[in-house]
């Protein structure tokens, strides 16, 4: 599929590929906006899910009603923090080990999608800083 160039369309390469973090479509717009004016939510949007289509980009869906965007499109899967939200990659060193479900199923599995849950290394930093405070606070009045 060969493609007119165009520039908005190189400014949203361009920024989805120096993230990480997943970003949505309205991060990709705040961004891409201050290049270009003008652009609409509508074009980034068209933009990012034509670069997905190509296969140069991946989605991540993680049940928060928006569309978050992956620059990584090898095999890998996904870690969400239940308490600040961040979407973080995990790599997997041994696909060979992980195996469909044995199932009554005759199609042709192309890819899958693996998503764990929990608390973020920062966020449990937090919370144990938070509680320290509070046991200190504590031990004080008593």
């Amino acid at each position: 599929m060969t493609l007119k160039y165009s520039r908005q369309r190189q400014a949203v390469w361009d920024f989805i590929q120096t993230r990480s973090d997943h970003p949505t479509a309205s991060i990709v717009y705040e961004e891409v906006r201050r290049m270009y004016p003008n652009i609409s939510l509508g074009t980034v949007y068209r933009n990012l899910m034509l670069l997905r289509d190509m296969g140069k980009i991946g989605t991540v869906d993680i049940g928060d009603n928006a569309v978050h965007f992956d620059p990584n499109i090898s095999l890998h899967e996904h870690f969400v923090c239940r308490k600040c939200g961040s979407l973080t990659d995990l790599d997997t060193y041994d696909l060979s080990s992980l195996r469909p479900m044995q199932i009554d199923f005759h199609g042709k599995i192309e890819n899958y999608s693996m998503i764990y849950y929990g608390i973020c290394e920062d966020c449990l930093k937090q919370q144990a800083s938070t509680e320290n405070s509070e046991n200190q606070s504590i031990q004080r009045q008593t």
